[in-house]
C-alpha cells in the first residue's frame, strides 16, 4: 500500500530530486517510505539503512530520510562519514524542515526541499569525483511495519 502513498509523478519528481543532488557529490541520499513505525523512529531509520547496506559506500556519506506517514513519524540520519563533518545544527535544521512541510500534508514537498538541502551539504563535504559511481539506488524504497 505504502507505493500508492505517492503518486507515480510524484516517486518519479523525488528520483529525480536524488539523482540531480547526487551530480554533486560522491554522497548517496535515499527515503525510505512505510505506513507506521512502532519504535522510535530513529531507531527504525538506523534498521532500514543497515537493512539497505547504507553502510558500505567507499566515505560512509549516505543518507536516509525515514517516513513512516500514518504514524506520522520520521527521522533523517547520515552515516559516519557526513555525520563528522556537519553539525547537529545541520541535522535539526533538516528535521524542522521536513517536520513544517510533513505537519502541513506536503510530504513530497517536504521531501524535496530536503533533498536539495542535504545535497548541497554532501557536495561541500564531499564533492564529487571525476570517477565517481553511483554506490546506492536512487529509487525510494517501500516497507511494512
Amino acid at each position: 500500500m505504502s507505493t500508492f502513498f505517492f503518486s507515480e509523478q510524484e516517486q518519479s519528481s523525488l528520483v529525480e530530486a536524488i539523482r540531480q543532488a547526487e551530480l554533486h557529490t560522491s554522497g548517496e541520499i535515499r527515503i525510505h517510505v512505510e505506513p507506521k513505525c512502532m519504535i522510535d523512529p530513529e531507531q527504525r531509520a538506523w534498521q532500514v539503512f543497515a537493512g539497505l547496506d547504507m553502510h558500505q559506500t567507499d566515505l560512509r556519506n549516505g543518507v536516509l530520510i525515514y517516513l513512516a506517514y500514518e504514524s506520522k513519524r520520521f527521522a533523517i540520519i547520515g552515516d559516519k562519514g557526513i555525520h563528522e563533518k556537519v553539525s547537529q545544527h545541520f541535522w535539526d535544521k533538516e528535521r524542522d524542515i521536513l517536520k513544517l512541510h510533513f505537519a502541513q500534508g506536503q510530504f513530497h514537498e517536504g521531501l524535496i526541499k530536503a533533498i536539495h538541502e542535504v545535497g548541497q551539504s554532501l557536495k561541500n563535504y564531499f564533492p564529487r569525483a571525476i570517477d565517481d559511481t553511483n554506490e546506492l539506488s536512487n529509487e525510494i524504497s517501500f516497507g511494512h511495519e
